[in-house]
């Protein structure tokens, strides 16, 4: 007969999100539980962003070696030790894996599968675990493969590629996202003939055009290619290899190639949890319905990260993550105090680390525009920037979006050369609602890169000023 344990609350998932959640509601001194169906260390430990960056770190310094005759450095034949890379990349990840079992053992694990027998009883790992709240942390899948004949054909997804024991010789890359970015660029610089088929009129679809476009002239430079505006209708095989068969404005082709790497998504996991027991809905792309305090409709659970379908990014995940298990306790414990609410204004801010890298906070311009947002646009090219020039790096620009009138920052982006951390100065300066002239004001040692943001806040103040003639913008004490 299986026992029954009671929890305050019970955590359903044990990647980031689920352990920061679980972390939060410890500190509150409340009884929590994990339950995780394993293996342990979640996706960005096992099977995202750590074992991918690894990867892309060995391609970056590729390119670079390649690149240094620029700088007067000849490095001679350069060789590949794919074997070697892996071997590195599987290492790195079986450390950062064993760092957070460690972390999870400290609370009571369940080790398996997930199965709801009612909105207050979950069954796991032989046991029937109570709660009076708990908090979905299931993550997300590769989407299902829809295009016909791919499975019969043969396909690797964006988990496989990362396990590959030996290279193959062409590669046809499905889908223009940031994974499909990454992965693409990685086995092009390996060696590996590559060819990236999207639908979209350039790569990173949801991103603004001048950065997709610029991204996608980028990647055919560097002999990718990408063929945008084309739909994948079937894929078969033929002497051996591997055939897409695509449509581009109306008229059908072939691209052949030993291997197809399919990067058309992520969905929700919520198989087998059997969450209508429990009273909570569930959509198989949009994943679970929740409020801005992230509860779903029965008032006793919560739902956070990539199941959540909100943004899939491990940093929103363990904001969720805090944000779900405080309002939890909160209210498991009747607090006076109002739910927190989730805010992405800044946290949904993003990179890809494609080369150059792709990061953006904020507002873009399309949903500027979308939402009829009055805006002032700054811009400048890496191509004009000294240190740039100095390092041989002069892919890019950055952009910065300010309000009229007062001249709040509204976004920024970049697209360049070690984006993803000079990112984080726009971040820091929206966090506390800096104007353009504000930021202005903030010392930036020379020559360094970071200070390419000040051309575009330069610029942004000028024509605030223009719009405003013999006024500047207020100044607003930080």
């Amino acid at each position: 007969m299986k026992t029954s344990k009671q929890y305050d609350l019970v955590v359903v998932g044990a990647g980031s999100g689920g352990f920061a959640a679980a972390r939060t509601a410890r500190d509150l001194q409340a009884n929590v539980a994990l339950i995780d169906h394993g293996p342990l260390g979640g996706l960005c430990i096992l099977r995202g962003c750590m074992p991918s960056k690894t990867l892309l770190a060995s391609s970056d310094a590729i390119t670079d070696m390649r690149e240094a005759v620029e700088l007067g450095i000849h490095a001679g034949d350069i060789t590949i030790d794919f074997p070697h890379i892996m071997r590195r990349k599987a290492e790195l990840i079986g450390g950062f894996a064993d760092y957070r079992i460690e972390g999870l053992r400290q609370f009571p694990l369940y080790e398996g599968p997930a199965r709801f027998l009612s909105a207050h009883e979950v069954e796991a790992a032989g046991e029937v675990l109570q709660a009076d709240k708990f908090i979905i942390a299931t993550g997300s899948v590769v989407a299902p493969a829809a295009v016909p004949g791919l499975t019969e054909t043969g396909f690797i997804d964006s988990d496989a590629a990362l396990e590959l024991e030996r290279l193959p010789e062409s590669l046809v890359v499905l889908g223009g996202g940031y994974v499909a970015c990454e992965l693409g660029q990685f086995f092009a610089r390996m060696g590996v003939k590559t060819s990236i088929v999207l639908r979209s009129p350039h790569l990173l679809s949801g991103e603004d055009h001048d950065i997709g476009e610029a991204l996608t002239e980028y990647f055919r430079d560097e002999g990718i290619e990408v063929h945008t505006e084309t739909q994948i209708v079937r894929a078969s095989n033929r002497d051996g290899k591997k055939i897409a068969h695509v449509v581009h404005k109306g008229v059908d082709g072939e691209i052949e190639a030993d291997e197809l790497l399919y990067c058309l998504g992520r969905v929700p996991n919520f198989e087998g949890l059997n969450l209508d027991l429990a009273g909570v809905p569930c959509h198989n792309i949009t994943g679970i319905e929740t409020g801005e305090t992230m509860i779903t409709c029965n008032p006793d659970f919560y739902a956070i990260g990539d199941v959540a379908g909100k943004h899939m990014l491990v940093h929103v995940a363990i904001y969720e993550g805090e944000v779900a298990a405080r309002n939890a306790i909160g209210a498991l414990r009747k607090s006076k105090q109002p739910a927190e609410k989730a805010d992405y204004t800044i946290t949904a801010a993003h990179t890809v680390f494609s080369d150059p890298q792709v990061a953006v906070v904020g507002k873009t311009e399309r949903q500027l525009q979308a939402q009829g947002v009055a805006y002032v646009k700054g811009v400048y090219d890496f191509a004009e920037h000294g240190k740039a020039q100095c390092i041989g790096k002069t892919k890019g620009f950055v952009k910065i979006l300010a309000a009229t009138g007062a001249g709040k920052i509204l976004g920024a982006a970049i697209l360049g050369p070690h984006g993803s951390d000079l990112i984080h100065e726009m971040i820091v300066a929206m966090r506390y609602d800096a104007t353009v002239a504000q930021f202005m004001c903030i010392p930036h040692l020379h020559p360094t890169l970071a200070e390419i943001w000040t051309y575009p806040a330069e610029e942004c103040a000028a024509k605030l000023k223009m719009a405003r003639p013999g006024q500047l913008a207020p100044e607003v004490a930080l």
